[in-house]
């Protein structure tokens, strides 16, 4: 399956509608990024069954700043609308094909509860306005 070309207009619909999306920034004057070109679309070659996008950071500044990428290349994995992995720099071919397996492995449900676990306030934390009583 060749590479999707992700922009402000389509992301949204292609992350929902997909439940494993990487996705590539990248631009044209990046050497770094070409460099990565090929080693990712010769992934996306081995997984057709996953959705292989790339977003050109100079045409999509608004989707870029969204996601508040600083370096490209950034590679990102969303599964299930949940972004997993989000990391800058051109990976090798077997450092692709090892994440992606790493990716697959995730179990999704124990994932989202971490993400709750890490919303609800710990223990001896407030949860809104102060605890206690003023002395004096």
């Amino acid at each position: 399956m060749a590479t999707v070309e992700l922009t402000k207009e389509n992301f949204d619909r292609t992350v929902s509608e997909n439940p494993f999306v990487l996705i590539d920034f990248w631009a044209g004057w990046c050497r770094p990024c070409l460099q990565f070109a090929p080693v990712y679309e010769k992934a996306s070659e081995a997984h057709p069954d996953l959705v292989f996008a790339k977003v050109d950071t100079e045409a999509q500044q608004e989707l870029a700043a969204a996601f508040q990428i600083t370096s490209i290349p950034t590679l990102m994995i969303v599964r299930d609308q949940v972004a997993i992995f989000a990391q800058p720099g051109a990976l090798p071919e077997a450092a692709l094909t090892d994440l992606i397996g790493q990716a697959r492995a995730l179990d999704m449900d124990e994932v989202r509860e971490k993400i709750a676990a890490q919303r609800q306030p710990g223990p001896g934390e407030a949860q809104g306005g102060a605890s206690g009583t003023p002395e004096g």
